[in-house]
């Protein structure tokens, strides 16, 4: 009489045959696959720089979940229209990349161009003109040279990423020109979209919804740098409360 075990040994033989005529070949995940010349230092470099635009939505999402301030949110909307509009681009023009890359995927325009030159000039139009800090609340906030040289900081690693699309044969430079050309006109339409959303209540009808109250956003970045503000109150409350225990250590030391 055969055992249990006697038929599971069996479909175990088996399953080796059936799985070889199921055979379907792997794909890779390329969100974070790159091809580089390890024998070159600037090819290794440019292979790290190809990781920006990650680094960047890890940096947004991280952001918004600690410090739910809706300017963040903004931002980060604007940048993924602005990535949903460079996978329409590709789609419509279907550019070939370079003959020498192995990776797959139209290339005009280059979407990591587009993805850095969105970003650093939002971040300077945010720096130089929408946040202007509160010298009675901020006692110690970033001057304006200090945000101007964030921002040109910004502008150069942008740069640097784009370079490194030609550099790694990812892209042509004109692919890169334009994915970069694209990206300053979504970064522009966006900061006149988003200052419109202020100007007219728009932000401010939304963050008195239930939804944006139960998440707790917030629009105190503006005015605000929420770095210093933070350590202002905590050393306030530091101060305060050996204030207080001094008297109560008086008190002790006399009554011994």
């Amino acid at each position: 009489m055969k055992s249990k075990w006697d038929g599971i040994f069996a479909a175990l033989e088996v399953l080796p045959f059936v799985m070889s005529e199921m055979e379907v070949p792997l794909a890779s995940l390329s969100l974070t696959h790159v091809h580089y010349n390890p024998d070159d230092p600037i090819s290794h470099a440019s292979a790290f720089l190809a990781l920006v635009p990650q680094a960047l939505c890890i940096i947004y999402v991280t952001l918004i979940w600690a410090t739910r301030e809706v300017e963040v949110l903004l931002m980060f909307a604007g940048q993924m229209l602005c990535e949903g509009l460079n996978l329409v681009l590709k789609r419509l023009i279907r550019e070939e990349r370079p003959a020498q890359m192995f990776g797959k995927g139209y290339g005009m325009p280059s979407s990591h161009s587009q993805f850095v030159a969105f970003f650093s000039l939002s971040l300077t139009f945010f720096l130089l003109v929408r946040h202007v800090p509160d010298p009675s609340t901020n006692r110690s906030s970033s001057t304006f040279m200090q945000r101007a040289a964030l921002s040109v900081l910004a502008c150069i690693c942008a740069g640097s990423v784009a370079a490194s699309r030609v550099y790694l044969n990812y892209h042509t430079p004109k692919q890169v020109l334009a994915g970069y050309t694209a990206g300053l006109v979504c970064g522009i339409s966006w900061f006149w979209f988003s200052s419109y959303l202020r100007r007219e209540g728009w932000v401010d009808w939304a963050l008195e919804t239930q939804l944006a109250r139960m998440a707790r956003m917030r629009d105190l970045l503006i005015e605000e740098d929420l770095v210093e503000a933070g350590w202002q109150r905590w050393n306030d409350q530091r101060v305060a409360f050996k204030r207080k225990a001094k008297p109560s250590q008086y008190a002790r030391g006399t009554t011994a």
